[in-house]
């Protein structure tokens, strides 16, 4: 692997192409060639990363300069049980390759991100949240078991009950304690491939949480979009989508439902456009104008509220709609800030938030909310409450005040009793990892850290940009 080290140099993005990063770049297809990867840290005096299928909205699968393991080769489904479902896989393995296995056999993953492309260990990495955090919990929650490769050659295995204190912190610790090398996951098992949608508008921001509070409770799903780009009395508008399963015998052809034809994303628009070309013509329409006119119109066509039945792969990968719909943005890119906020904190913060970004000509582009509530992990975001993510185009005229801007927004979520979730925001300062996570967390991660890594090989961006900046990491 060392002499191949110069050929591996290359040029890393993160999902919202807004960050670059020149880094060795090695694809392991074994968990001992991931030893040697640390073997070689140690030779060269560089550190490793680890990437899935680099789908964070930030540096966190950034390296500069030092070496990033891709991951996705280590790509196999190693068991299927389709009694008890339960899946094993290497850290590799996207979420479409596990839906596609296990839900024609009538089971479905716990928990998804809004993009099948995510890869499993990424997104134990992030203790990923989908639409029904609220009820369902992280990505974490539903781990069984998981085994991790340690810079000092030893593999460890984690779960619940077996090395508790590991399970808690590197699922959610972003690669910075291990790397994980299997995975078994609990998944849920469901009688259809279609879900029960209701969707309604609301036509502003008070009306918009006070729907996720009152309707998770009755849904398995739920997820709100927001104009950001409307003011007034129309502040926080949009539209909430609540979605539950259907019970054993509603669906009359549940096996028909649930094969793979009847899931899979159409690759045309209107069965003509091809959807790999929209992200170029959305491109004229990525400015403040274009994106007012097109909140505008979203918000009139959803003002009649209607129920339909959705498949499963439809309701949840909305960013896989369109390819590529991240260089709509322009060769900048976007910058998604997300924040979390105690629900009886959140409509004065959000209010302001979206009130600043209105007046200073900076608004996001798009909006969306989910309810959630705590959890045990280490480097949790969770809070009992709300998320709003809202996504930034960055231009080399705007980078500096957008910057500026984000910080501000930071002392206003910190000051509500807010948290953060280190898999998107970009500009999150090691102070205001302080704040939110407190000493006693801070201090439990260092433990941890000297214990699993103490020659400091695993490192990422992130890493540098946050956690070493906190005293005694």
């Amino acid at each position: 692997m060392q002499t191949d080290l110069l050929r591996q140099f290359t040029v890393l993005q993160n999902f919202g192409r807004s960050v670059s990063s020149a880094c060795y770049s090695f694809e392991p297809t074994s968990p001992e060639e991931i030893q040697e990867a640390f073997e070689l840290a140690r030779q060269t005096g560089l550190t490793v990363a680890a990437r899935g299928a680099g789908r964070s909205y930030n540096d966190a699968a950034l390296n500069s300069g030092r070496i990033v393991l891709d991951l996705s080769r280590l790509n196999r489904i190693t068991a299927w049980d389709t009694t008890t479902g339960r899946l094993t896989c290497q850290p590799g393995v996207t979420l479409e390759q596990a839906w596609q296995r296990v839900e024609p056999e009538g089971w479905w993953p716990p928990v998804v991100s809004g993009t099948m492309r995510t890869t499993v260990g990424g997104c134990l990495a992030a203790n990923i949240h989908g639409k029904n955090n609220f009820q369902g919990g992280p990505i974490g929650e539903h781990v069984v078991e998981f085994t991790a490769a340690l810079p000092d050659g030893s593999p460890v295995t984690c779960s619940p009950e077996r090395n508790e204190d590991l399970f808690h912190a590197m699922i959610g610790g972003f690669g910075m304690l291990g790397i994980f090398t299997s995975v078994t996951i609990q998944m849920k098992p469901v009688h259809s491939g279609l879900l029960h949608v209701d969707a309604w508008p609301v036509p502003d921001l008070k009306r918009h949480l006070d729907a996720l509070l009152q309707r998770a409770g009755e849904s398995d799903y739920i997820v709100g979009w927001l104009d950001a780009t409307a003011g007034g009395r129309g502040l926080g508008r949009g539209q909430i989508h609540a979605a539950r399963y259907l019970l054993a015998g509603e669906d009359p052809a549940p096996h028909q439902t649930r094969l793979l034809q009847n899931q899979v994303l159409p690759d045309r628009l209107f069965l003509l456009l091809p959807k790999s070309m929209l992200h170029r013509l959305m491109r004229p329409f990525s400015n403040n104008l274009g994106w007012s006119l097109i909140n505008s119109a979203r918000y009139l066509t959803a003002l009649r509220r209607h129920s339909f039945r959705q498949p499963h792969a439809a309701f949840h990968f909305l960013l896989d709609y369109i390819p590529d719909w991240e260089r709509s943005y322009g060769p900048g890119g976007l910058i998604q800030y997300q924040s979390f906020l105690p629900k009886e904190s959140a409509q004065d913060a959000w209010a302001e938030i979206l009130r600043i970004s209105q007046r200073r000509r900076m608004p996001a582009y798009l909006g969306v909310t989910k309810r959630h509530r705590r959890d045990r992990f280490l480097l949790s975001h969770a809070v009992d409450g709300f998320s709003l993510a809202l996504d930034y185009k960055v231009t080399d005229s705007n980078r500096r005040a957008l910057a500026r801007m984000l910080e501000d927004f930071d002392s206003i979520v910190l000051q509500a009793g807010g948290r953060f979730y280190f898999a998107k925001n970009s500009e999150t300062s090691a102070e205001t990892a302080r704040h939110f996570l407190g000493e006693q967390v801070l201090e439990r991660f260092r433990v941890l850290k000297r214990r699993c890594d103490p020659d400091g090989i695993l490192e990422s961006d992130l890493y540098r940009r946050v956690f070493s900046q906190l005293d005694g990491a």
